[in-house]
């Protein structure tokens, strides 16, 4: 653990942290100090992070939730502060790809993607808002995307509207709250090596890495200690920002 980070003891709350990238960011957490709830729709991969964090000796607790509905996130909210006290980070992470070109894409598509990803957000940070108002005291990282923003991707149009518009609602969302000690900011993964990626990009994956000029695709944990920096003491007149996790991939013309 790195003290000079101080998130010792910081309440974190990690969306869909069941698997892949938001695994990786509250595993991040935990072994820097913070105590942190795990929330995933699937209760099963909610709890199978939260006893892997736990296996390592830190804190953490699981709750099923879909960001995508108000009820759920407010109850999320209240679950936490009836604990803890306390939100002092929000890891606004959930998000589904499911590729359809826009010939063959339904409304109903379109609208699951645009409700996990964009709207999650909006609804994960109004949930938390009013305790970090009240604490006068917040960290917000929402993962993005160079998809959408930066790049743009055969069959995930929706994907793309959903990351982009995370960045936009970020940046107005993080004026709103700036002289409360609040800071709003995102991190854009490109590729990442995870379950879904493997699963989604089989055979691709190697491509991939040789245009990386660094190599190699980033981990969860890469994007996890990105998450870190921007929660802890060492960001707090960051806001408003986004820091790009891609091996170089998107300044490769």
């Amino acid at each position: 653990m790195d003290s000079s980070f101080s998130i010792q003891g910081k309440i974190a709350i990690v969306t869909g942290a069941g698997s892949g990238i938001g695994r990786g960011i509250a595993e991040v957490l935990a072994n820097n100090g913070a105590k942190v709830v795990v929330v995933d729709i699937d209760e099963t991969s909610a709890k199978r992070t939260v006893e892997q964090i736990r296996r390592a000796g830190n804190i953490s607790s699981p709750i099923a939730a879909d960001v995508s509905n108000w009820v759920d996130m407010q109850k999320v909210a209240a679950a936490v502060i009836k604990e803890y006290n306390r939100i002092d980070i929000l890891c606004e992470n959930a998000g589904i790809y499911p590729p359809a070109k826009i010939i063959e894409m339904s409304e109903e598509q379109w609208d699951k993607v645009i409700d996990v990803n964009l709207k999650g957000c909006f609804l994960g940070l109004k949930s938390c808002l009013p305790q970090m108002l009240k604490q006068n005291y917040g960290r917000v990282i929402m993962t993005s995307s160079i998809t959408g923003y930066r790049t743009g991707e055969i069959g995930l149009s929706h994907y793309s509207a959903s990351k982009a518009g995370i960045i936009g609602f970020m940046r107005s969302a993080a004026l709103e709250v700036a002289k409360n000690n609040i800071t709003i900011n995102a991190i854009e993964p490109g590729t990442i090596s995870t379950e879904g990626t493997r699963r989604f990009a089989a055979g691709e994956l190697k491509p991939l890495e040789d245009r990386t000029p660094t190599g190699r695709l980033s981990t969860p944990e890469d994007i996890g200690n990105a998450v870190l920096f921007l929660a802890s003491d060492l960001a707090p007149n960051i806001t408003g920002q986004t820091i790009v996790v891609d091996g170089g991939y998107s300044i490769v013309e």
